[in-house]
């Protein structure tokens, strides 16, 4: 009876470090889960960039007068 009470005993302690285990293995898939999910979607997912038409109209409007002074400035070297 004392060696099957021992087993017993023995086979609860095992039970016990195998669900600490599980735990674990359990945490550390979830951890990599949710790396490579991240990962992947940031790869795979680029925010688009969105410009309101003031912004647009500014960089527009700025570009003009950069070109127009790169023509006033050719326009004197030819001269």
């Amino acid at each position: 009876m004392k060696i099957l009470a021992a087993i017993r005993r023995e086979e609860r302690k095992l039970e016990e470090q195998v669900g600490k285990l599980q735990k674990q293995l359990d945490g550390v898939r979830a951890a990599a889960k949710a790396l490579s999910n991240s990962a992947g979607r940031e790869a795979m997912k680029v925010k688009k960039r969105v410009l309101s038409e003031a912004g647009r109209a500014k960089i527009a409007k700025a570009a003009r007068k950069r070109w127009a002074k790169v023509r006033a400035q050719a326009k004197k070297a030819l001269s």
